[in-house]
């Protein structure tokens, strides 16, 4: 059964914002949706180009360091929006 109800659709569209990050920058290949960083070809640039787009297009801090644990996308995605912390200069709700 899923949970998926219980997301709000601010966090579904933060979810699915990553997931175009991570599949373009990783190219990630028919069949390997749920591939690890590594088994990806993850490289330390990959891991700096991924952080630094979901900085520039969600005003999110990601810690680079998460991706060389070697997670899958949705492992990955779940850290991110669990550890969130907006990027200096981000707009904050009050």
């Amino acid at each position: 059964m899923s949970n998926d109800h219980l997301i709000s659709p601010d966090l579904t569209a933060k979810a699915d914002q990553i997931a175009l990050i991570w599949k373009d920058i990783l190219h990630v290949p028919e069949g390997q949706a749920d591939a690890t960083f590594f088994e990806l070809q993850g490289q330390s640039i990959s891991a700096v180009r991924i952080a630094a787009r979901i900085e520039d297009e969600l005003d999110l801090v990601v810690d680079v360091g998460i991706l060389f644990e070697d997670p899958n996308l949705e492992t990955f995605t779940r850290r991110v929006l669990d550890d969130a912390v907006p990027a200096e200069g981000a707009a904050v709700p009050e």
